[in-house]
């Protein structure tokens, strides 16, 4: 049976620039024909990961049953080698043998592209350098087109350098990247370009955040003045411009929860904790832009996790298409939530699920029987995780 934990969260920030763009706007998107603010799912992403960090000093998750995204992985090597093997060598090694796994060392140590990599997976490469050491032997350079050696040598190819591999030795670097059960990574996935059959399907899906709202720019005129300048000296020393804007947004993300024990190889307890802190991080996680400038920190006001069985999950930003207005007196997050839950029960009633949701209601709305109160974050989360295990 296939089960889906959708959340739904309202959260109205105060004046800020929480995700900008190219220019330093604040990220926008066009919806039910009005401008809208938006913050990336990369940057919803990215602040879960750093939440899961934040767990690890925490002492809730060990720092092995984490990821890391980075090009330094041969740098990484070399540290997990640190005593056993000369610096300088087990750089060489590690750039050879990964090539033998058809990722190639671009200039300055780094690989081509960021990987996503499981703890456990960099440590078990450095144990497989460490173990294969004398078998690791860069390939011959080729000759030149006119068959004289040494004059111009051109590169091995990343097929060729495999081929020279030991097919032991190959065989075990291959059999390492399976995601090393790393939590983060079982949540978002992640593609290896030049090792697709070592991809890993993300069992997450975020969406970008969108204002319920119309939202407008505005712009903050500042200037600074030079602390030591002469008393007699008029005029500001620095000005500029800063953009942001004000919003109510709605969030969604859905976990597959079959998908997410599958990534982790199978360990149950692994993928409850993994998929509580998720949930946990998506709701109190917030974007770092700007804040120095802005401080807004303000938690959300309206969550809802539903629990799905044998159901297609159900984005309710349509519940939005029209934007909310909010008269003065009226609270925009209050009515946002109203209609999302409208929303929510008139899908149901067109298409009914096997669902059980659960609603913190800080915002006070009439859920008009869109799922089950309760009195906190961590009750909601309790009654959640019970549905998917029980």
């Amino acid at each position: 049976m296939k089960t889906l934990i959708e959340i739904h969260v309202l959260q109205n920030f105060a004046p800020s620039n929480l995700n900008r763009d190219d220019t330093g706007a604040p990220k926008d998107a066009f919806f039910g024909g009005m401008r809208r603010a938006r913050v990336s799912s990369q940057c919803g992403k990215r602040v879960v990961r750093q939440f899961f960090d934040e767990k690890v000093r925490e002492g809730i998750f060990s720092a092995d049953e984490l990821a890391v995204r980075t090009k330094r992985v041969y740098q990484a090597i070399v540290d997990a080698l640190a005593g056993k093997r000369d610096p300088a060598e087990t750089l060489s090694k590690a750039e050879i043998a990964l090539s033998y796994v058809k990722l190639k060392a671009a200039e300055g140590g780094k690989t081509q592209y960021l990987l996503f990599l499981g703890r456990r997976e960099i440590t078990a490469l450095a144990d497989a350098i460490h173990e294969h050491w004398d078998e690791i032997i860069a390939a011959e350079e080729p000759e030149d087109d006119t068959g004289d050696a040494g004059k111009k040598k051109g590169k091995k190819s990343k097929k060729d350098a495999a081929s020279a591999a030991p097919k032991a030795l190959k065989d075990k670097l291959e059999s390492i990247f399976n995601g090393g059960k790393a939590v983060d990574l079982a949540l978002f996935g992640r593609m290896l370009a030049d090792m697709p059959e070592k991809n890993q399907h993300a069992a997450c899906q975020v969406a970008h955040a969108i204002s319920t709202h119309a939202v407008e720019r505005e712009f903050d005129f500042y200037t600074a003045v030079d602390d030591l300048k002469p008393e007699d000296t008029a005029g500001a020393d620095m000005m500029g411009t800063v953009e942001f804007n004000s919003a109510c947004y709605y969030r969604y993300a859905v976990v597959d929860w079959a998908k997410l024990v599958d990534n982790l190889q199978g360990d149950i307890d692994l993928a409850a904790k993994g998929l509580r802190t998720f949930l946990e991080g998506f709701v109190m996680a917030e974007p770092t832009g700007k804040q120095n400038s802005f401080a807004a920190h303000n938690p959300p006001e309206f969550v809802a996790v539903t629990v799905c069985h044998d159901a297609a999950p159900r984005n309710l930003a349509n519940a939005f298409e029209t934007a909310i207005r909010a008269k003065p007196g009226e609270s925009l997050t209050r009515k946002s939530a109203e209609a999302l839950a409208k929303k929510g029960g008139e899908l149901e009633t067109a298409y009914p699920r096997k669902c059980q949701t659960y609603v913190l209601n800080l915002a006070r709305a009439e859920l008009s029987g869109f799922g089950t109160e309760e009195g906190s974050l961590e009750k909601v989360l309790d009654a959640a995780l019970n549905a998917v295990q029980g």
